[in-house]
């Protein structure tokens, strides 16, 4: 069988074109291709998206904590007072 929406090749049982997702209870129309898939409207926002789905707070900086720096810098001014005496 093939498809009357968009001509693809479907299989005997298939409930449903595999291309683009046309059946028989929609009448394989145009607006089955993409009435399921859930995608966003055209007036999609998407700072507003963002804004819902991650909050205002800001990123932590993936760099090294200040304090681990002045232990690093404690450290080595260890080493340097120990291989002067």
């Amino acid at each position: 069988m093939t498809c009357p929406n968009c001509g693809a090749e479907v299989p005997p049982k298939a409930k449903a074109c595999p291309e683009c997702g046309s059946d028989e209870q929609t009448g394989w129309s145009d607006a089955a291709q993409g009435s399921g898939l859930g995608l966003p409207d055209e007036e999609f926002d998407y700072d507003r998206f963002v804004q819902r789905e991650f909050g205002g707070k800001r990123p932590i900086p993936a760099g090294i904590h200040w304090f681990w720096w002045a232990v690093a810098v404690l450290v080595v001014a260890a080493f340097l007072l120990l291989s002067l005496r």
